[in-house]
């Protein structure tokens, strides 16, 4: 027996609970910027799998939600991953150097 799906009701955008950018930030050390950075990319790590918990539990129904947290997660940490490497490439680089 094949059961139909609801309706599927116009849902209210997600709104961002995140903080502010770095760039909204006054002037602070780089070391401060990229730890603000990465405890951002770890906040939206911990958001998606907290909605997937919740949607494997039954608890909300809209897959959407979760999908977009996931992917905006994913690509965070993508972006997270690829200044690592330009870092890491900048600071070989800058050890090769002649003095």
């Amino acid at each position: 027996m094949i059961i139909p799906l609801p309706p599927i009701a116009p849902q209210a955008p997600l709104t961002p609970t995140l903080k502010p950018s770095t760039q909204d930030l006054p002037p602070h050390s780089f070391a401060e910027r990229l730890s603000a950075a990465l405890a951002q990319v770890n906040e939206l790590q911990l958001r998606a799998d907290d909605l997937a918990k919740q949607l494997a539990l039954g608890e909300i129904q809209d897959v959407h939600q979760v999908t977009v947290a996931m992917a905006q997660a994913q690509l965070s940490l993508q972006l997270a991953v690829q200044v690592r490497n330009k870092m890491v490439e900048a600071y070989q680089e800058i050890a090769r150097m002649q003095v």
